[in-house]
């Protein structure tokens, strides 16, 4: 148990009035709390216990502390919260965690003043006490569930690949719990992806459902991985939007990463995410399973329905509610929000989360709004959504219509959970900004594979073009915060303002060279953008010089073309304007260079492949060093930077913590596990290395042709941008060289290819940071203005008359007119110098210029004259399309070149015998659209062609120096051509148009500070008057000009940025370089796949040159062992440039097919060593580098290496290689300290036999190793024995030592045919020797035997004596009495708790295999003997089928290296003969059932049925299927002989029955019987647990185990066992085993064999073979490969017949149910909720009573009503009946019903034996009311009360926390028999559960003869007997009126009126006073006043009478009486009152 001691508490500062406070911790989702204690620094001293269970303490276990005032006038006061992680217990667990004055966090996860002081403690007790809440299910709540769901494990599985793939997704539905509501009819709908599925509409609170819905899947990885899955709950008889109960949601990728890619068996809390603050709504019992290709599915042993509740773990979705926050987006603006040109948006922000979507208001005709809104979510912690989606609208009046932009935000990246540390700290709630968000959208990028930890790029997900961005801000509050979803800011948004303060930036892009690219025929340009920056497209901003000139492609040599930019590099420099963020982007880089490092180490420490490498244990100590190094380089600290966010904080403070952490790891480290630990490492370094807030837009390469963009490269802008603060601080590549690969945008170019690679040097910054901007060190700057002065050839005078198409000065395109009048120098620059003439000779060169040979072709042409005669044509010579060239007589030969065959008529077409083809002109282009080689007298025209080969002669100038020389020619002249063509510098016939350029130079002015490139912003246009004066007087050929490319396209003008200036870089003084590449062999990756490479070589590309290996023949791991030389290679940056970033090595495995085509299969990149000194060089060592595919799989590997050296004066000179390399046979070797060292090995082959071939005659088999070949003997009669004759074979050669010099054995299978012609028919690779290395010296080593199938007479006859039978037929009626049969054996096996006990269990069990016997590890396959290899054609394909196996085993050992020592001793055995094969055998398939088949119906399931298949034997009937099951339960065994190996593959089949069309395959499994019949394992039958001569468990092996056990000595060369008389001892193996070792005590099971039988099988037992069993076997389908299609459960028993006659065969028919009655007798109910009202305004009920078995709801039984119940009491005496058939071995019972009336089988459904009674009132009108439910298990139902008074709602409470003293007892119906008492009824009221009354019940189960024995009848019905039921008696409420009018008069108007009659006489009395008081106030006044002397006595009197009068009546007389007496005493002076009016007057 886990032990938490609080002990005080500081709370600060102090809180008034002094609080009340309490502390919550949470464990694993319980919570407990402390009692309240006043004052502001209280003590508790309470312990809290939280209990295990079987789940100890992980690493990731925690403890939430959270403080509250409880005191306060608010509902509760949050205090603070506190994490503390408990890892520190799991690793000493008997210490006690102190925690002193921790500090608490406020909502914010801000630290607070307040502390908390408690200690931890991991106990180990016995008692088990009760001390938090009750939940039934929560208190075992798996924690980790909820961590895997926010934050990844470290652990987490790579992404399988970038291609589609099969998966398949299973959930299973068992039951469900505790759901709330009241008389709910629940069904679950299950939605896997976008399938909706569900299940059976079921009855009550508790259903089950025990359905099972597949999902199959063929997506790329990632995306299946995100699919969620939601699992709803819902109530079907209420309307659909209030249905629902509650869910759960997950994703894919969480069950594919969880153990064994399944949930299995588990309980999911279910939520209603609208109400989060309900709690769980109920629990919802399956098993969710997602598997790909190969992954097998856990076998669930269980039965469906189980109290397995002693390891319940519940799942809580990441809906269940843990913290309810509430997520506040502060939208302010957006900025440069672009749709499309010419058009201004209506944007409008829409904000996703989880489903729900909020958006702000719509600003009409703005590229930049202004919104200044909040918009709040309300969603539970963790939150069940990995990202934040945001979408720009664009909604033009209202209607939205097209997306601007997305931009998504990932949760990890802007809150943690406080998991991706160890220590301990807590996280922090999500955050953001203020900052802003970079929208894309448009074409996206293709998915490639990530490095793992890394986060997809956005260019995926949200698209490549820059669509502006999005200023907003994220706070999230805890507490309960009442928020509109929407409201407006106010206009104080001035503190985000200073987050918006720009900045201006320059971006420089050095172009260094463009290679292996495709053929582009147009002109290219490359383009440079950053945001809207420098975006040609885009004339909303100023003109930047953004793009390069044009440029042609041309030819390489080899394949590939490449970008003639030689000497002049292109520059680009684009300045724009964004905020200071260099704080952020420090702290990036540095990480970057942290990771960076890391991982360059880490693919070293890969490479070495050998353990025993010396440069290993340095590399792993380099590795430590710098990284403890890189982790305490302390990150720039935000908590001081004014700019920094809430989010900078936060995150700063986490990547601390984890550099501190990491950096104590490596400090620890230990050399184990390398490459495992720092894969850990470096997934937690990119887990933090994604900053959310980057303002700044990556900077994009677009490479564009025919103003079309074509491809990209993306390159983030951290990664360049430059710092101050010093060089860690930098980019990684800021002012370096780097290599781009450029990737088409998705779904264009060519399939698996990448357009360019791209060198570049690039530079981003502060432009007060680029005064000493200098990005090489060697190269000048230059900057030009251009234009092209062209001239048009009209009656063969070159002008400007003609020019239709282009201006006279235009630009190289000639669509725009640029004279040179309209430049002008911009601002900061001036000329320098005069426009002059210099050709773009870039554009001129050759398309040939690297091609060896070129073939030359001329077309002469004829056509008709008027007599019919053929005369040449008017354009005599032209090309295939009829364009003119030159005639080929006057063709000369260029320099350079020779023609090695000179003009001939080509005559291998469709021509005549001249060569001519003839056709009918059709105009325009007068050519025929159809050629033939017949000529008609209607042809007009006909041609033929002329063909040369010219050859390049092989000077001293090699291609490359040839462009050099033609680039540096010094001439000036015109270019001949026509636009938009090929342009040259001699005249062609066809030349119509010849062009010039014109270039002037620029020069700065004064140093600025700034570097001046970044000043050539705007055009070098005139001013806009002049601009304006030039337009008119050009107005007429303007408009010429306009029409033309009106007609053209659309115009480019307007996308045409006007007149630019061109940047260059250009080099004086070239490097070279020699280039030195160690190729040796490359090999696959990929297991499932066909492993031979066809012809494979190498092609080695470095910059524009290649070279490739010798083609080798087909080979599964080619080695080549070449070395390949560059030599003078061309390098213009300087050494030290090169040397820090050198240009990529690319090696790519090529292949080549039958017909010669070449398909590349793999391609590897990496950096060479660079040696600038020759003197200084260490030899580079050979690693493995990864071969990916272009998408990113890693499928091969190549062992190689690089080095490039720097040619000095000296080492130039000569033609030779610098370095001395081996030359043999054509080609360089490897140097011989390369090449690996051979030892002299010896490789023993088994050769057994040939299985699976067909149509073979007479094979053999070839062995090639290295260059040994060795074959066998041809196998004569291979249809009656496929085995070799000889059984050995012997291989003696010399191989590698190392490990990574490995090389593959190659198997060939040869057919030898008729006229001796041999044929390989099959093949098979074993690509590493290094698993049959052995030592042949060791001593406990047996060389494989062959099993001994066969027994002599005299043994039979022994065995024979001793044979086992059945003894007689009373012991199979004492079996039956047991009730036990195989069935039982399986049950006990699965630990079914529920099965039936059995005194003898323990002696009876076996074992239950998950997997196949084969994948058993301790079996090894069943290849102990020998090993299967699969056969497939000599060029195989990826999907090729296996043609054939070899049987054959291998063994590898070295020979001594002492000549003279003797050879070591041989390893396999060569068997002079093999009489035991082919054996006659007798198999028994034994099939039990099979588990979550694949559906193959329309309703989800499948009718099955077994087809068994062997060699030509087949067996099986489709009749007896199983119907409408997934699950179906077969029992049937199958007997059939056949001959092994001649039959030897058993094919189980599972097929679905269908009545009209054709059967369906479900799916196969194959069996090799040949395996199991020479296994040493004993594979063809297995082991029984005890020796029984008879009985249920009869023996089932043909000899006993003595025979056994001697055959087992035998084969594992010791002497045979020896027994002694006995029978109770035995000497095996030098030791005395005795009987009483293995059995103490005296066996009490009966029918147990001899002593020596049962001491010999415990002996074969502890040997490790193979017991009695049944094995799950996986079937696979050809229409999923790969895909489990579920598992049939089953078992193989071989018997070989010589071994003579088997034992019976086991009986495993189906158990079939017994049919039972259940009577249920309902007496009465006491305490039932009263509804309602009679006439009296009494509470009353009318009570009846529903009873029904749980799915049995139609067989629904009433009581009669009970009519006024005014005390909830209820008599009935009425018997219910009911029906059912119940299996009590599973405790199930078996329903067979159709589902519909069309159906053409029933359906057979088990469910719970279960009785649900509800308590209704009866009203006539509206529904009956629901007054209560009580769910009784049969077969584990509680102990009723004997009264009513004891029975309470604690009897159905099963919560196995309460100690066992104090549960509640149950028992079964079904053993019990009869049974009578009171059970509690219960109803949902509030979300609780509580008593609604009690029921007396009998309840009686009988068999069906007992109940046809006792009669009785439904109700009160006859027969009415057992017992006798009595109507009723109760009081009739109608006729007690007359029976006693006064009490029931008194009973109704006292008890219903009794308060109003107290008030009304109350209200009498008090007014009958006051009215006799005003009655005689007026007589009293006037006596007082008017005082008569003469007649004093008289009133006196009078008043006396009056007085005495009312003392008469009934009045109160208090008052009066007081009068009285003041007038007797007023009559006794009369003088004394008739004296004072005297006196006064």
């Amino acid at each position: 148990m886990l032990r938490v001691v609080v002990e005080s508490a500081k709370i600060n500062p102090p809180l008034t009035p002094p609080p009340r406070p309490c502390v919550s911790v949470y464990f694993r989702d319980v919570k407990k709390k402390t009692s309240q204690v006043e004052g502001n620094n209280p003590t508790w001293n309470e312990t809290l216990v939280w209990h295990l269970w079987n789940r100890p303490l992980r690493n990731d276990s925690f403890l939430q502390v959270i403080l509250q005032d409880l005191g306060s006038v608010k509902k509760e006061r949050f205090i603070g919260l506190a994490t503390i992680m408990l890892k520190p217990l799991v690793k000493k667990p008997r210490e006690v965690l102190f925690v002193k004055d921790l500090a608490l966090l406020n909502h914010s996860k801000m630290p607070t003043d307040c502390t908390i002081t408690l200690h931890v403690a991991c106990m180990t007790s016995q008692d088990v006490e009760k001390t938090g809440d009750n939940d039934l299910l929560g208190t075992t709540t798996q924690e980790a569930a909820r961590q895997k769901l926010v934050v990844p494990s470290y652990a987490v599985h790579k992404e399988l690949s970038s291609k589609p793939q099969h998966f398949q997704v299973q959930v299973k539905v068992f039951e469900a719990r505790q759901l709330m509501g009241n008389n709910l009819k629940p069904v679950v709908k299950v939605v896997i992806g976008s399938q909706q599925f569900y299940t059976r509409t079921k009855m009550g609170s508790n259903p089950f459902f025990n359905e099972i819905f597949f999902q199959n899947f063929h997506e790329v990885p990632a995306k299946f991985f995100d699919d969620t899955i939601l699992i709803q709950v819902m109530n079907s008889s209420v309307m659909r939007y209030n249905s629902e109960i509650g869910r759960f949601q997950t994703d894919i990728g969480f069950i594919y990463h969880s153990p064994g890619h399944t949930l299995l068996r588990k309980w999911l809390g279910l939520c209603q995410p609208n109400e989060p603050s309900s709690g769980v709504r109920g629990y919802l019992k399956v098993t969710i399973c997602a598997l790909g290709v190969g992954d097998q599915a856990l076998v669930d042993q269980k039965l469906p329905y189980g109290a397995d509740d002693s390891t319940i773990q519940i799942f809580k979705s990441t809906v269940v509610p843990i913290n309810v926050a509430y997520l506040q987006f502060f939208i302010y603006c957006a900025e440069d929000l672009h749709l499309k040109k010419h058009h201004l948006v209506s944007p409008m922000l829409e904000v996703e989360l989880i489903g729900e979507k909020l958006k702000t208001q719509v600003k009409t005709q703005t590229e930049n709004p202004i919104w200044n809104q909040i918009l709040t979510f309300q969603v539970q912690m963790p939150c069940l959504s990995s990202y934040i989606k945001f979408r720009v609208l664009d909604c033009p009046r209202g209607s939205c219509w097209g997306e601007i932009g997305t931009v998504s935000l990932s949760l990890n990246q802007i809150s943690s959970t406080g998991a991706e540390t160890e220590g301990m700290y807590s996280g922090f709630l999500p955050c953001f900004g203020p900052s802003f968000l970079t929208l894309h959208g448009g074409k996206k990028a293709p998915f490639r594979i990530q490095e793992e930890g890394a986060s997809i790029p956005s260019s995926v997900k949200d698209g490549l073009a820059y669509r502006g961005r999005v200023f907003l801000e994220l706070i999230t509050h805890i507490n309960s915060y009442q928020q509109t979803t929407m409201k407006d800011l106010s206009k104080e948004v001035t503190s985000v303002e200073k987050h918006q303060n720009r900045q201006k930036y320059g971006l420089c892009v050095i172009f260094l060279s463009c290679t292996m690219m495709p053929n582009f025929n147009d002109l290219i340009q490359f383009e440079v953008s950053i945001g809207h920056y420098g975006n040609k497209m885009d004339l909303n901003y100023k003109p930047l010089v953004s793009t390069t000139q044009y440029s042609p492609v041309i030819y390489d040599g080899n394949i590939y073309h490449y970008v003639p930019w030689y000497n002049t590099k292109p520059v680009v420099a684009v300045t724009s304007y964004w905020e200071d963020v260099s704080f952020r982007m420090n702290c990036l880089n540095l990480l970057h260079f942290t990771r960076d490092r890391l991982k360059a180490n880490l693919d070293t420490l890969k490479s070495m492949r050998n353990p025993r490498d010396p440069a290993l244990l340095p590399q792993w100590k380099k590795l430590l060093r710098e990284l403890e190094e890189d982790c305490k380089c302390p990150l720039p600290c935000m908590t001081d930077q004014p700019k920094a966010t809430n989010l900078d904080k936060k995150r700063w403070q986490l990547r601390s913590l984890l550099l501190k952490e990491l950096a104590q790891k490596a400090k620890e480290a230990q050399p184990r596990d390398m490459v495992a630990t720092v894969e850990g490492w470096l997934y937690r370094l990119n887990a933090m290395l994604p900053e959310p807030q980057v303002s700044l837009p990556d900077v994009m390469i677009w490479l564009t042709a025919k103003e079309q963009r074509v491809a990209y490269a993306q390159v983030p802008a951290h990664s360049i941008l430059f710092s101050p603060t010093g060089a860690l601080h930098c980019g990684k590549f800021c002012g370096k060289a780097q290599t781009l690969l450029l990737q088409y945008p998705e779904g264009e170019g060519q399939k698996d290819t990448l357009p360019a690679h791209l060198r570049v040097c690039m530079w981003l910054g502060n432009v007060k940071d680029s005064a000493d901007l200098q990005l090489l060190r060697e190269g000048k700057v230059v900057v030009y203005a251009e234009t092209y002065e062209n001239q048009a050839k009209y009656k063969d005078q070159w002008g400007q008359q003609g020019l239709y198409h282009c201006p006279n000065f235009s630009d190289v395109l000639g669509h725009k007119a640029l004279p040179k009048d309209d430049f002008k120098e911009p601002r900061g620059w001036h000329w320098q110098g005069k426009w002059t003439v210099e050709p773009q000779r870039r554009l001129l060169l050759d398309t040939d210029i690297n091609k060896s040979q070129v073939l030359e072709e001329v077309y002469e042409n004829q056509q008709r004259d008027i007599t019919g005669t053929w005369v040449p044509a008017d354009t005599p010579n032209t090309d295939l399309n009829g364009q003119p060239v030159e005639a080929r007589e006057k063709a000369k030969c260029p320099q350079g070149w020779r023609v090695e065959k000179n003009w001939t008529v080509e005559l291998n077409h469709a021509v005549d015998n001249e060569g001519w083809e003839y056709g009918v002109g059709i105009q325009p282009s007068g050519l025929p659209q159809v050629w033939n080689s017949v000529e008609k007298t209607y042809y007009s025209c006909r041609r033929r062609r002329w063909a040369r080969v010219r050859c390049r002669n092989h000077g001293q100038l090699n291609p490359e120096q040839e462009t050099l020389s033609f680039l540096q020619l010094e001439e000036e002249g015109w270019e001949y051509g026509t636009v938009g063509y090929k342009f040259d510098l001699n005249p062609q016939p066809q030349s119509r148009i010849r062009r010039r350029r014109w270039h002037r130079g620029l020069a700065p002015n004064k140093d600025k500070g700034i570097a001046p490139i970044f000043l050539l912003e705007g055009s070098l246009g005139m001013d806009p008057k002049q601009q304006a004066e030039k337009e008119e007087n050009r107005a007429p050929s303007r408009g010429l000009s306009k029409t033309f490319r009106l007609s053209q396209g659309p115009s480019l003008e307007s996308t045409q940025p006007p007149n630019l200036p061109f940047i260059y870089c250009i080099f004086d003084k070239p490097y070279y370089y020699q280039l030195f590449c160690y190729i040796y062999q490359a090999r696959n990756l990929m297991a499932n796949q066909i492993q031979t490479f066809q012809e494979p070589f190498i092609r080695l590309v470095f910059l524009n040159h290649s070279q490739c290996t010798q083609t080798l023949r087909s080979s599964a791991a080619p080695t080549w062992a070449q070395t390949l030389i560059f030599q003078h290679l061309l390098l213009y940056e300087s050494p030290q440039d090169t040397s820090k970033s050198p240009p990529l090595v690319v090696l790519e495995l090529w292949q080549r097919d039958s017909q010669g085509q070449e398909s590349l299969w793999g391609r590897s990149t990496w950096s060479p060593v660079v040696w600038l000194d020759v003197q200084q060089r260490i030899l580079p060592p050979m690693r493995w580098h990864p071969l990916a595919k272009e998408l990113g799989e890693k499928e091969g590997e190549i062992l190689a290496s690089c080095e490039l050296i720097l040619e000095t004066e000296v080492l130039g000179e000569g033609k030779l290689p610098i370095l001395s390399v081996p030359w043999k046979n054509g080609v360089y070797t490897l140097p011989k300290s390369m090449q690996p060292t051979l030892r002299k090995m010896a490789v023993e082959i088994l050769v057994w036999g040939l299985r699976n071939m067909q149509q073979v005659r007479s094979p053999q088999l070839l062995v090639e190793c290295w260059e040994e070949i060795l074959q066998t003997e041809p196998i004569r009669d291979f249809q009656t024995n496929p085995n070799f004759a000889q059984s050995v074979l012997f291989l003696t050669l010399f191989l590698p030592t190392e490990e990574a010099y490995a090389l593959p054995l190659v198997l060939k299978v040869v057919d030898n045919q008729d006229f001796g012609q041999q044929t390989v028919v099959g093949q098979a690779n074993i690509d590493s020797l290094q698993p049959y290395f052995c030592d042949p010296w060791a001593l406990d080593y047996v060389p494989p035997q062959l099993p001994r199938l066969s027994v002599n007479k005299h043994e039979l006859l022994d065995h024979l004596i001793e044979k086992f039978r059945f003894k007689s037929n009373k012991d199979k009626d004492e079996y039956d009495e047991h009730e036990v049969d195989w069935w039982s054996k399986l049950f006990w096996a699965t630990g079914d708790a529920k099965s039936l006990k059995y005194e003898d269990r323990d002696y009876h069990t076996l074992q239950v295999y998950e997997c196949e016997l084969e994948a058993v590890p301790a079996f090894q396959g069943l290849q102990d003997f020998c090993q299967t290899f699969k056969l497939y054609q000599e060029q195989p394909k990826s999907d090729s089928p296996v043609v054939g196996e070899f049987k054959g085993l291998f063994r590898v050992y070295p020979f001594p290296e002492n000549p003279g020592a003797p050879p070591p001793p041989r390893q396999f055995l060569a068997w002079p003969n093999k009489e035991d094969f082919p054996q006659q055998c007798l198999v028994r398939v034994y099939v039990v059932r099979a588990i979550n088949l694949q559906p193959q119906d329309y309703n989800g399931l499948c009718d099955p049925y077994v087809i068994l298949k062997l060699g030509q034997t087949k067996l099986g009937d489709r009749d007896t299927y199983q119907p409408n099951t997934l699950d179906p339960i077969f029992g049937i065994m199958f007997e059939l002989s056949c001959t092994i190996p001649l039959e030897k593959d058993l094919e189980i089949e599972l097929y679905d029955f269908d009545l009209l069309s054709p059967d369906d395959k479900i799916g196969t499994t194959v069996i090799d019987l040949e395996n199991r019949l020479l296994s040493g394992f004993g594979a063809r039958c297995g082991l029984s647990q005890s020796y029984c001569q008879s009985g249920p468990f009869t023996w089932r092996d043909q000899v006993p185990p003595s025979f056994l056990l001697e055959r087992h000595a035998k084969r594992k060369g010791l002497p045979p066992p020896v027994f002694n008389s006995a029978g109770d001892s035995v000497f095996y193996n030098g030791k005395t085993f005795k009987l009483q070792h293995f059995e103490p005590k005296p066996p009490t099971a009966r029918y147990l064999g001899p002593k020596k039988e049962r001491l010999a099988l415990h002996l074969l037992r502890s040997q490790g073979l193979v017991p009695e069993h049944v094995e799950s076997r996986t079937l696979y389908s050809n229409s999923q490969p790969g895909i489990d299609q579920g598992k049939v459960q089953m078992w193989v028993d071989i018997f070989p017949k010589k071994l003579g006659p088997p034992g019976p065969p086991v009986d495993i028919g189906p158990r079939q149910p017994k049919r039972y009655e259940l009577r249920c007798i309902i007496w009465k109910t006491a305490h039932v909720d009263l509804k309602d009202v009679n006439l009296s305004n009494e509470k009353m009920s009318d009570i009846y009573i529903k009873g029904w078995l749980f799915g049995l709801e139609k067989d629904m039984q009433k009581t009669d009503v009970h009519y006024q119940s005014l005390t909830g009491e209820g008599s009935f005496n009425w018997r219910f009946i009911f029906t059912l058939d119940y299996l009590a071995a599973e405790q199930m019972c078996v329903l067979s019903k159709k589902d519909f009336i069309w159906s053409l089988d029933p359906t057979v459904m088990k469910f719970p034996a279960r009785l649900i009674i509800q308590v209704w009132d009866n009203d006539l009108f509206p529904t009956d009311d629901f007054l209560g439910v009580l769910e009784l298990d049969l077969s584990d139902m509680p102990y009723p009360a004997k009264h009513a008074e004891l029975c309470s709602i604690r009897m159905m409470d099963a919560d196995p926390t309460w100690p066992r003293f104090l549960q509640h007892k149950h028992f079964s119906l079904f053993k019990k028999r009869t049974v009578t008492g009171w059970w509690p009824c219960q109803v949902l009221e509030d979300g609780r559960w509580r008593l609604s009354g009690k029921v007396k019940m009998t309840l009686e189960i009988l068999s069906e003869k007992e109940a046809l024995i006792r009669p009785a009848g439904r109700g009160q019905s006859e027969p009415n007997q057992y017992p006798t039921l009595h109507p009723p008696l109760r009081t009739n409420t109608l006729m007690s009126w007359f029976q006693s009018p006064v009490k029931t008069f008194c009973h109704v108007f006292w008890k219903r009126y009794r308060f109003k009659i107290l008030i009304i006489l109350t209200i009498s009395i008090v007014g009958l006073m006051l009215f006799s008081f005003i009655y005689s106030a007026p007589s009293y006044l006037a006596m007082s006043w008017i005082k008569p002397e003469l007649r004093l006595n008289m009133p006196i009197n009078m008043v006396r009478n009056t007085i005495d009068s009312l003392n008469t009546g009934k009045a109160s007389s208090s008052t009066l009486t007081a009068q009285r007496s003041n007038l007797d005493s007023a009559s006794g002076h009369p003088l004394q009152l008739l004296q004072r009016p005297t006196d006064h007057l």
